[in-house]
């Protein structure tokens, strides 16, 4: 008896049976394990928005990275919370600044009970002794050491470098795209540096004066010859004395600093009695210790560099 012809419905479930080992026979091949799900992403936490902003350009999508105090917010006072510790305790690594910046870091970490692994950005950084002299008497924890480095464009590669030899140690898999992504960043570094310099160029070193409300810029202003004086210290944590007032006075007009400036999480009201006393202009709103978010000015680390630039240009040029 002649075999008989399959019908199409035979057919077509042949074809499914077919595909269906296709499809398992293709899934167990390394590298295409087409069930398996993307590996979980890394949870890092920062302590501030200015080291959260590296990681999140370092790690990229190999990372979920938070950061403790948030935009326009001053980690010189800031308070921890149960929510932080939580954070910390989940953390597979967590960034701190360092030099003292951070007072509230320590205890947290102690107290989190975290396994994260820790890494202290400014490792490396050839640190700036602070100027305290200001009439508080403010040590700020860091053994007068002026913590806020990251001013600096050169001194931000070093943490760039520490945050990325760090992340490839808590996950040795992401080397390539933790490598790739620093060489970028860097790059993208040396070109801002670049253009700043380009930009004041045109402006002598003696006019490059201004005056700020927080002594936060001393690391910018050695990189780029800039004369940067404060009317307080390195912690915002006290209010600048009528002393320091004074001196500020006196400085504006010996220097006849054309520029007075307040900062992003700093009260502008001794800034401006500053500009009313010199003739001075107010010349803008600095970013120091934190970004903005992400409508505002400076929402990354090289807004903020750039914008602080223009800022201070074009407040100082003829």
């Amino acid at each position: 008896m002649p075999p008989r012809n399959p019908t199409s419905s035979q057919k077509n479930n042949s074809i499914t049976l077919q595909i269906l080992v296709i499809f398992v026979w293709l899934a167990g091949l390394p590298g295409l394990a087409l069930a398996q799900t993307s590996p979980a992403k890394l949870n890092v936490v920062a302590s501030f928005t200015i080291l959260a902003d590296f990681a999140k350009v370092i790690a990229g999508e190999r990372a979920i990275v938070k950061s403790l105090v948030g935009p326009d917010s001053d980690a010189h006072v800031y308070r921890a919370t149960p929510a932080d510790a939580r954070l910390v305790k989940d953390a597979q690594l967590v960034i701190v600044n360092g030099l003292g910046f951070e007072g509230f870091m320590t205890r947290l970490i102690k107290s989190s009970g975290t396994k994260a692994a820790i890494v202290t950005a400014t490792t490396g950084v050839k640190a700036m002794k602070a100027d305290d002299d200001h009439g508080h008497g403010h040590a700020h924890g860091h053994d007068k050491l002026d913590p806020h480095a990251w001013q600096s464009i050169e001194a931000a590669k070093l943490y760039v470098a520490n945050i990325r030899d760090e992340l490839i140690k808590v996950d040795p898999a992401g080397r390539a795209a933790y490598t790739t992504n620093a060489t970028n960043y860097m790059a993208e570094l040396d070109k801002l540096k670049g253009e700043i310099t380009s930009a004041l160029a045109a402006i002598p070193k003696e006019k490059r004066v201004a005056i700020t409300s927080h002594d936060a810029l001393a690391y910018f202003g050695r990189e780029f010859d800039f004369t940067l004086e404060a009317v307080q210290g390195v912690s915002t944590e006290g209010e600048p004395s009528a002393k320091d007032v004074a001196r500020i006075i006196r400085l504006a007009k010996e220097h006849k600093a054309r520029a007075v400036f307040v900062e992003n999480m700093t009260n502008p009201r001794i800034v401006e009695q500053i500009a009313r006393e010199t003739g001075a202009k107010v010349g803008g709103r600095l970013f120091s210790d934190a970004l903005s978010d992400e409508k505002g000015e400076a929402p990354t680390y090289i807004a903020m560099m750039r914008h602080n630039a223009k800022m201070l240009i074009d407040a100082i040029k003829p």
